[in-house]
């Protein structure tokens, strides 16, 4: 004969919400566990980019490489809270995130910085910027 038990129902039920809190615990370290990794990993692989590259200098030789007195650092916009400098600056950290570390960084970022056929190069100057670029930044390492 069945009969039917108000208290082994409550502890199933106690039972399945403790078990369906675990569940929900568990996958939130798992993500934050996630997250550290993928903060960590993006920490180291900036700084190993970053002991590569010096970034104030490789300033350096974009400012001189691009030598325009109307678009310091080849920054074509003007704005309002940031120098052309930090501008240029900005651009080389977010390609430094960006690089996966394999082949020339300075190839890299001219991909971004100075494309080839563009409509604000008519004249082509833009396939000697990694070049220049190469040759000041060199320079730059030596003193």
């Amino acid at each position: 004969m069945n009969h039917y038990d108000p208290l082994f129902d409550q502890e199933k039920l106690e039972a399945e919400n403790r078990l369906s809190i675990f569940r929900g615990l568990a996958i939130a370290v798992a993500v934050i566990c996630a997250v550290i990794v993928g903060v960590i990993f993006m920490t180291a692989r900036t700084a190993k980019a970053e002991e590569i590259i010096n970034v104030e200098r490789l300033a350096n030789a974009i400012d001189k490489a691009e030598n325009s007195r109307s678009h310091p650092y080849g920054i074509m916009a003007h704005y309002k809270t940031t120098t052309p400098r930090q501008a240029c600056i900005n651009t080389i950290n977010h390609a430094l995130r960006d690089w996966n570390g394999k082949g020339d960084f300075i190839s890299f970022l001219g991909d971004r910085y100075a494309p080839l056929n563009v409509a604000n190069d008519p004249a082509g100057l833009n396939r000697n910027w990694k070049s220049n670029v190469r040759k000041f930044y060199a320079r730059e390492m030596e003193r």
